[in-house]
């Protein structure tokens, strides 16, 4: 056997230095998500016939594209997005709720946003937001035919799929789509067929370890042993939600920044797999084999620092623009009043003016529309108002000139902060009021020469985070769930536990091709460390094989792809909208990398005695009669 160096993730060569000895600060590049683009209908995928659509339904993406033998058509899937729906948790001005799909998000982060997702572990079971997933799907990869999907229908399933999660996927797909024809399989078996090459035995131990769960599946002869197949309930999302604990528990200052999306970047690119973990991590406990390997996590800050000194200019020039600010505000403020008190004064003078006129009846509606009693009354507010009008305007005016005035004969040494002269009003010197603070403590004092305050650490370093043991720690919780107080067997006990299933040859044939796929096998080492972990369980001087798939992440879409164009003009393992109607929406056309079909069986109910007893004497007189017939 040869050890053959395991592919490392898109992005991952920081984290391929860490085998090799090499640290640094590497800042985040917090990127966004690209909103998926609108795709243009491709005549191709209709003529001569509809080419199928092939899902890729994952628990962490959704992948979609096209199955067609034409070039002008891409053999790739065209639109990757995150199978997460959000909803906004309050609506403000009376809006509706407000939805967004997939990377229309931006960043998994979102304030005021709920995020939901159709999947509980692997399987979808919230059919509405699976819904609003492919209605995104459909329409941005520019489905062209009008209120319907008019194509066949490749969907990708977990293993052992519940028959009440595929009937609810097909009663959608029939009856919302109305999809002409609909076919499930399996995504590592996908994966494990198209990276079959020239060779490869037909038999196999799939090891496909996802967002949420892992799994071993026993493959002989080209077909799933379903009986003997296993799952572990890790995957990268608890890795991911133990590394944010750990870090916000090293950095209790930065709890805001440890977000979800920094957290899963520093798993994708800079954690590994070791292939001794004591031993590693004994390596961990030297202090040079630290400062080499550590990696330091640079968190976005500020260089400004609250101490940080003005020039008498910069202060001056600061409290005109406060006072500035103050001005205009209250001028909105009187011209908002102003335009109120203006209204009201002129809804009483039409009031008076019914009075006048003689209009007595109206005049009384009136005043009872304004909850007065008498006429009296009414001249009282108006005498008010009319004061209240001219006092606003005199301030008005008068606020203009003090302006004028300030702006001719400042003196930038002494401030004024009476602009408005000792006329003002008593709401004019509270607003003022709540600016003292912020004039007494910046008095100028040419005297002193300005300093700079020189920081008491460095403030880089106080941002950093500094990734050591979790490097190898949270990977390496699929092979030890109690890591996090999982009381789980790990991928090695569940291999073995999956191989004394079988007698000694089968479990040769099995060992000679296990193959690793799914997104959460692309740490740098897996593959080492499951050749370490079989070369300890499997007997002395016996042979085995470890794959790694080409594409552990896509290559399910792919091989999705190259069995709906093997299979396009076929009946084998199409579910049609006949077979759904006759046969139910649970019902499956088994076929090469399908799950196995067990079909709901319900116990007969045992009929109870007395209608037993009742039938017994319905039947038993029947052949005396018969008897005296003949």
């Amino acid at each position: 056997m040869r050890r053959m160096p395991a592919t490392p993730c898109p992005g991952a060569g920081a984290a391929m230095a860490a085998g090799e000895g090499g640290g640094g600060v590497f800042a985040f590049r917090d990127a966004r998500w690209e909103p998926d683009p609108q795709l243009e209908p491709l005549p191709a995928v209709r003529v001569p016939q509809p080419a199928p659509l092939v899902l890729d339904n994952g628990s962490f993406q959704l992948r979609l594209g096209w199955a067609c033998p034409e070039g002008d058509v891409p053999a790739e899937p065209l639109l990757c997005f995150r199978s997460l729906v959000a909803r906004s948790r309050g609506a403000r001005g009376g809006a509706g709720v407000e939805t967004q799909v997939g990377n229309d998000l931006g960043s998994p982060e979102p304030l005021r946003w709920l995020l939901r997702s159709p999947f509980d572990r692997n399987v979808p079971v919230q059919m509405e937001l699976q819904e609003l997933l492919f209605d995104h799907g459909f329409q941005r990869l520019g489905v062209s035919s009008q209120g319907c999907v008019d194509h066949p229908v490749v969907v990708t399933e977990a293993v052992c799929t519940p028959l009440y999660s595929r009937q609810m996927l097909s009663e959608l797909l029939f009856e919302c789509y109305q999809v002409p024809k609909v076919s499930y399989g399996v995504d590592s078996l996908y994966s494990f067929f198209h990276n079959k090459r020239q060779g490869w035995p037909c038999s196999g131990l799939i090891v496909s370890s996802g967002y949420q769960c892992t799994h071993i599946l026993p493959v002989l002869d080209g077909r799933l042993d379903a009986k003997n197949c296993k799952r572990i309930n890790l995957g990268g999302c608890q890795a991911a939600m133990y590394l944010q604990r750990l870090l916000q528990l090293k950095y209790p200052g930065h709890l805001a920044a440890i977000s979800l999306s920094r957290v899963e970047e520093i798993l994708h690119e800079h954690s590994y797999v070791a292939e001794d973990y004591k031993e590693e991590m004994a390596k961990w406990r030297s202090l040079e084999y630290y400062e080499e390997n550590v990696h330091k996590m640079q968190l976005p800050f500020s260089n400004k620092l609250l101490g940080s000194t003005l020039t008498s200019e910069e202060k001056q020039e600061r409290r005109q623009q406060q006072l500035r600010r103050l001005q205009e505000l209250n001028a909105r403020r009187r011209e908002e009043k102003l335009q109120l008190d203006q209204e009201r004064l002129d809804r009483l003078l039409y009031v008076q003016e019914l009075l006048e006129d003689g209009q007595m009846e109206q005049f009384h509606k009136a005043l009872v529309e304004l909850n007065m009693d008498s006429a009296e009354e009414l001249q009282s507010y108006i005498h008010k108002l009319s004061m209240a009008v001219e006092q606003t305007k005199h301030r008005i005016l008068q606020a203009e000139v003090s302006v004028e005035v300030d702006v001719v004969d400042s003196k930038p040494e002494t401030p004024d902060l009476d602009p408005m002269g000792s006329e003002q009003s008593m709401d004019d010197v509270e607003s003022m009021n709540e600016f003292e603070p912020l004039f007494a403590e910046e008095q100028p004092e040419p005297e002193k020469p300005v300093t700079t305050v020189q920081p008491v650490f460095n403030l880089a370093e106080y941002h950093q985070l500094f990734i050591g043991t979790e490097r190898i720690r949270v990977p390496e919780i699929i092979f030890q769930p109690s890591l996090i107080g999982e009381e789980q067997a790990g991928v090695a006990e569940t291999m073995q536990f999956v191989l004394d299933r079988y007698p000694k040859e089968q479990q040769q044939k099995l060992v000679q091709n296990v193959f690793l796929t799914g997104g959460n096998m692309m740490y740098p080492g897996m593959k080492a460390r499951i050749q370490k972990e079989l070369l300890e369980m499997r007997p002395f001087q016996t042979s085995f094989q470890v794959h790694l798939a080409s594409n552990p992440v896509l290559d399910a879409w792919y091989g999705a792809r190259e069995w709906a164009l093997e299979y396009m003009n076929r009946e084998e393992g199409w579910i049609t909208r006949k077979d759904y109607e006759e046969k139910g929406g649970e019902y499956l056309k088994e076929h090469s990398t399908s799950n196995v079909y067990v079909p709901i069986r319900l116990p007969k109910q045992a009929p109870r005695p007395a209608e037993t007893s009742a039938s017994s004497k319905a039947v038993g007189p029947a052949p005396n009669s018969a008897s005296e017939q003949t």
